[in-house]
C-alpha cells in the first residue's frame, strides 16, 4: 500500500482517481498538528502539494517519498535542489490552468484599458460627470508583449489577437509554426522591445535566486501611458519602483495577481493607487481550471508508482538525469 498526503484538499475529479487505486492510501494533511504532519510525512510515498511550503526540513522527514506532484505549475514552495539530490522527481501540470490565466490577464487588460474601476465608483457615488472624459482606450490596433511564450502565454497571445492587437513574444525558446499560427511576432531581447509595447504582460516564472527582473530601468523604458499586467510570480516586479511610475504617469495602469508579499503589508505603495487592478493570487484557480489541475496531478502520482511519469512534467528531469550519470 502505497501512501498520498494531500497537504490541501484537491477536486473530487483527482481525489476519485487517487481512492479508485486498491493499492493507494489517502492522507488528508489539511488541519494536522506538528505532531500528526510528521508521522503523515514519515508513512508518505507521494506528496501533492498546492501552495503548503515544503522546505528541506520537512521533505527530510519523508523518507519513502517517491514523487512530488505540484497542483500546478510554479514550485517555488517545494525545496527541488533536495528532492533532486534524492533523486526524487518533482512533477507539475502544465497546460491545466492555462486558460484561466490567459482569461484573467485578459480581464485585467480590458479593466485597466477601460478604466473600469473608477467607473464603477463613480456610479456609485453618483458621479456621472467622467461620461464626456473619454479616458478609456480600446485595445485594438495596440501592441501586447508577452515576457514568456508557454501555455499561458500563447493563450493570451490567441485572445489578444481576437481583439486587433499586435502581439510580441519573448521567451528562451519560440516554436515558429506556433508564432506563425498565432500571427505573433518573435523579440530576442524583451528588454530593447519596452519601448514599442502599450501592455506589457508577465507570463513566465521567476528564475530561482533572482532579483526583480522589472525594476525602474525597465519601467521608464516602456512607453509612457503603458500598463503592466503580472499574473505569473510576486517578485518579479520591483513594487516601489512600480509604484512610482504609477504615480508620475509613466504607466498608466497595472494589473497584479501576484505581489511580492502575500497576503500585502497595509503599508505597500501599491495599494493606495486608484489606477491599480489587485487580485489575490487566484488567476489559475477556476472551477475548470481546479479539476484539470487535480486531475493531472492524481495522475502524475499514478504514473510515478507505475514507472512511467511523463518527463515534459519533471521539472528537475536535467538534475535528475545528471546524477543518474544517464
Amino acid at each position: 500500500m502505497r501512501v498520498v498526503l494531500l497537504t490541501e484538499p484537491i477536486d473530487e475529479a483527482g481525489r476519485a482517481m487517487l481512492a479508485a487505486r486498491g493499492d493507494v492510501e489517502i492522507v488528508d494533511g489539511h488541519g494536522l498538528g506538528a505532531d500528526e504532519m510528521a508521522h503523515a510525512l514519515a508513512r508518505a510515498h507521494a506528496i501533492a502539494v498546492r501552495v503548503m511550503p515544503l522546505p528541506a526540513e520537512l521533505l527530510a522527514a519523508a523518507r519513502r517519498l517517491e514523487v512530488v506532484a505540484k497542483h500546478g505549475v510554479g514550485v517555488d514552495n517545494i525545496d527541488v535542489a533536495h528532492c533532486t539530490a534524492r533523486g526524487i522527481p518533482v512533477a507539475n501540470t502544465p497546460g491545466a490552468n492555462a486558460i484561466a490565466v490567459a482569461e484573467h490577464a485578459m480581464m485585467l487588460m480590458l479593466a485597466l484599458a477601460k478604466d473600469a474601476l473608477r467607473q464603477d465608483r463613480a456610479v456609485r457615488g453618483g458621479n456621472w460627470s467622467g461620461r464626456l472624459a473619454n479616458t478609456p482606450f480600446e485595445l485594438h490596433g495596440r501592441t501586447l508583449l508577452v515576457i514568456g511564450f508557454g501555455r499561458s502565454g500563447q493563450e493570451l497571445a490567441r485572445r489578444a489577437r481576437a481583439f486587433g492587437m499586435c502581439v510580441l513574444a519573448a521567451g528562451r525558446s519560440l516554436d515558429a509554426g506556433i508564432l506563425a499560427a498565432l500571427e505573433v511576432e518573435p523579440v530576442a531581447d524583451w528588454r530593447a522591445a519596452l519601448p514599442a509595447a502599450d501592455v506589457v504582460s508577465i507570463n513566465i516564472p521567476r528564475p530561482a535566486g533572482a532579483g526583480h527582473m522589472i525594476g525602474a530601468a525597465e519601467l521608464a523604458a516602456m512607453r509612457r501611458g503603458a500598463l503592466l499586467v503580472n499574473c505569473a510570480r510576486g517578485g518579479i516586479v520591483d513594487e516601489a519602483a512600480l509604484a512610482a511610475a504609477l504615480r508620475d504617469g509613466q504607466l498608466a495602469g497595472a494589473g497584479l495577481d501576484v505581489l511580492g508579499e502575500e497576503p500585502p503589508r497595509a503599508d505597500n505603495p501599491l495599494l493606495g493607487l486608484d489606477n491599480v487592478m489587485l487580485s489575490p493570487h487566484v488567476a489559475g484557480n477556476t472551477g475548470e481550471a481546479a479539476r484539470r489541475m487535480a486531475a493531472a496531478t492524481a495522475a502524475n502520482v499514478l504514473a510515478a508508482f507505475d514507472g512511467r511519469l511523463d518527463p515534459a512534467c519533471v521539472v528537475n528531469r536535467a538534475g535528475l538525469a545528471a546524477r543518474s550519470g544517464s
